[in-house]
């Protein structure tokens, strides 16, 4: 649909609505206020969780694939209460299509991150598979003495699948990796590099629970972490899926045999997902706890909490291996204020907040938080769509609703640019302003199709805004000419996984469809984030 209209200042039409401010509700939190917690723990896409404690403070890292920086780090005082510290990678330098040259690399970069602290320094492994469903690619470790960098990568030729990284009292290193069939590779002293070959210490699969729905079937496991408690080696790990449920192996051998265990399965929970992968963590007064995933479709998979009740020298999760919904916070000693990790950003400090992560390596010459102050400058680069263009700057959608609301400057924008703000994903869509014939356009596109358009877009400041819900995972869009009455724009996207296991962004972009050198530059003075909360 094209609409024509030439806008010099905002007028008030029965079709306009008020535009929810950013901090008129609270985002998730899983800390009740009350010395109890809920799960989820935090309601976005943080997969795959690895968790350790140093000291007094707990570290969680989780998979980030083809986004920068990458393997992001959490920390926190109590297990509930989270904040970003961190990236252990600040770029992919390995292939030049991390840099969109010669193609993109979407579903590669870090895979199924583990964390760990040895004297004195913290450790970071991650695999990097070659192509979706490949059964090839690299290992790395990365090193650093804090966990906020600077860090070291390490990249070796060995492709350890889903790694768990351990460090075993005599002072040796072992890395558990595989999917289905699990192997122990040690590692040299250091860690960074390999001393022996790959011995094989699992084979099989895990068969369906009873009670479960899944097929009657043996399911493979992968996302191995490792630890050693009074004597035995375990080895938790995920089988039979989104759908399936945690296992844990156990030898007084590291080398194996190891006997099986189921010790957490329950379909009932939402939406009918089961939990999945996760780490383990000790508590100063000998309390276990475990950090575990849902998946929670384009939103993402979210982290869950679960206590740890040793039966018979196993690690059951959760009520009795069940849900666990609401319960007593972990024992720390002390009461930490309610924190989540950031979201909004004024755009008016030298540094990008840590919300935010590129999609694939930025080009560091084409933006900009100094060339105008309390800004954050996109310039344009050549792309053909908005899925080719460097420099999309993103962060997660979150639950159970979240709107991601945008201010930015447009005067700079030359032809043939599009800018504006998106749910990134397949499919995506976006509200912006595209430039040509030295005219602006509104534009609304939704899966690659301008779905609505208005031409003639005199005013240079424009607000828009995009917000989601995990009900049926839509989100809708809307413009705004003063800030504070934002109108209905263009139809409803259905967030999807096209890009599978990858959950869907807010994104903010400036990109070029005409030639490589013509782009211009769009400002953006603020992101505001609300989010929902039940």
């Amino acid at each position: 649909m094209m609409r024509k209209i030439f806008i010099l200042f905002f007028l008030f039409t029965p079709c306009t609505i008020f535009a929810q401010k950013a901090n008129s509700s609270h985002e998730w939190t899983a800390d009740n206020g009350n010395g109890t917690f809920k799960n989820p723990l935090l309601w976005g896409d943080w997969p795959d969780p690895d968790v350790i404690r140093v000291g007094d403070w707990f570290y969680l890292i989780s998979t980030s694939m083809h986004y920068v920086p990458g393997c992001p780090i959490l920390r926190s005082k109590d297990l509930v209460n989270w904040e970003m510290a961190g990236y252990a990678v600040d770029r992919y330098d390995e292939d030049p299509r991390y840099d969109m040259k010669g193609g993109t690399l979407y579903l590669n970069g870090s895979w199924a991150a583990t964390i760990r602290h040895h004297n004195g320094l913290f450790y970071v492994g991650f695999c990097t598979p070659y192509g979706w469903g490949t059964e090839k690619g690299n290992f790395s470790i990365c090193t650093a003495k804090d966990v906020k960098g600077p860090w070291k990568r390490t990249i070796f030729p060995e492709f350890l699948y889903d790694p768990g990284l351990f460090f075993d009292d005599d002072g040796k290193v072992y890395v558990v990796h595989g999917q289905g069939t699990l192997y122990l590779t040690e590692l040299a002293s250091d860690a960074l590099s390999v001393k022996g070959k790959a011995v094989k210490i699992w084979q099989g699969g895990i068969k369906r629970p009873q009670g479960s729905s899944a097929p009657n079937e043996s399911y493979g496991m992968e996302g191995s972490h490792v630890y050693k408690i009074n004597g035995y080696y375990y080895i938790t790990n995920p089988a039979g899926g989104t759908e399936g449920w945690q296992v844990c192996l156990r030898s007084k051998n590291i080398n194996g045999p190891y006997e099986s265990k189921i010790i957490y399965q329950d379909e009932s929970s939402y939406p009918n997902n089961g939990l999945h992968q996760g780490g383990m963590v000790q508590l100063k007064n000998g309390d276990w706890w475990f950090i575990i995933m849902q998946d929670r479709g384009p939103i993402g998979r979210v982290p869950h909490l679960l206590p740890v009740t040793w039966v018979d020298g196993w690690p059951i999760l959760g009520e009795n291996g069940k849900g666990y919904i609401i319960g007593k916070k972990p024992d720390v000693g002390k009461t930490f204020p309610i924190t989540v990790p950031a979201t909004s950003d004024e755009f008016n400090t030298s540094q990008l907040g840590l919300q935010w992560q590129w999609n694939h390596n930025p080009d560091n010459s084409k933006w900009s938080l100094t060339e105008r102050k309390g800004f954050l400058r996109l310039h344009a680069s050549y792309a053909r769509k908005i899925k080719e263009a460097r420099n999309t700057l993103t962060q997660r959608v979150q639950g159970p609703s979240s709107m991601g609301i945008v201010e930015m400057d447009i005067k700079g924008l030359k032809n043939g640019d599009v800018s504006g703000l998106g749910v990134f994903e397949e499919p995506y869509a976006f509200i912006g302003v595209r430039k040509e014939g030295g005219n602006a356009t509104l534009i609304m596109v939704n899966d690659g199709k301008v779905v609505d358009s208005i031409t003639g877009v005199l005013q240079t400041k424009i607000w828009f805004s995009a917000a989601a819900t995990h009900t049926g995972f839509t989100v809708n869009f809307s413009y705004s000419l003063d800030g504070k009455h934002f109108i209905p724009f263009g139809n409803q996207l259905k967030m999807g996984l096209g890009l599978p296991w990858t959950a869907n962004r807010f994104a903010l972009f400036n990109f070029n469809t005409m030639q490589e050198h013509a782009g211009g530059y769009a400002d953006v003075n603020w992101f505001h984030f609300s989010g929902g909360s039940q």
